[in-house]
């Protein structure tokens, strides 16, 4: 494995997303010993589901035949794309500061705003790889204009998981329910601001996050 790594060029990004995993995971664990309870050690699988797009890109580096087809470049969007809102779907724990209150609040910012910044890097930098397989098939201002349209269709998949319960799995297990909710919004836009007054601040809150993270990067 550290060999593929290294071939790839994702052994320092692989080692740093490790370690900073792993600080959440202890700032998580010291609440839950220090407080005696479980309270947002959720979060921890909040993450794992923010690592799979990451995982899967990665995958598509380190065994290259993945992006070799057009048919095998659209499926694997497509199924990356279903897990992506994971990645930035941890903002919205922020929700739950109102609601658990068994530790200072400063603390409890400050843990979730760590779970999120990880899981958005896990995001970004997956949505990153997803840019650089698309140019191989397609022009740069076509690829710049896909990476905004997938952040507001992740800021859509948000709003389906805080606000409405749905997960990634319940795509497989409960289709036609999902489709059913995710149809009557288009149809009938109007009766659901919430779902896009959701989807339009979160997807431009996403794009500025997204074009910072990528302005700071050709800085340097």
């Amino acid at each position: 494995m550290i060999k593929w790594l290294k071939e790839s060029g994702r052994l320092d990004e692989t080692a740093f997303m490790i370690l900073l995993s792993l600080f959440c995971f202890f700032v998580s664990l010291f609440r839950r010993l220090y407080s005696g309870t479980w309270g947002f050690f959720f979060l921890n699988w909040n993450l794992f589901l923010a690592f799979v797009p990451w995982a899967l890109t990665s995958l598509s580096f380190i065994r290259p035949r993945i992006q070799k087809s057009i048919l095998g470049v659209l499926v694997f969007l497509v199924f990356w794309l279903l897990f992506f809102p994971n990645a930035p779907y941890i903002i919205t724990d922020l929700f739950h500061l109102r609601v658990i209150k068994n530790m200072p609040v400063w603390y409890d910012t400050l843990m979730i705003l760590s779970y999120a910044w990880t899981g958005l890097l896990f995001g970004f930098l997956s949505l990153w790889d997803i840019e650089r397989i698309l140019k191989q098939k397609l022009p740069q201002p076509l690829v710049t204009g896909l990476s905004t349209v997938l952040l507001f269709v992740g800021s859509f998949g948000i709003y389906m998981g805080r606000y409405l319960r749905w997960n990634t799995w319940d795509l497989f297990t409960r289709t036609s329910e999902v489709l059913t909710d995710i149809g009557d919004r288009f149809v009938n836009p109007f009766e659901h601001q919430t779902t896009w007054g959701v989807t339009l601040f979160m997807g431009s809150f996403l794009n500025i996050l997204y074009w910072s993270f990528r302005l700071v990067k050709r800085r340097s």
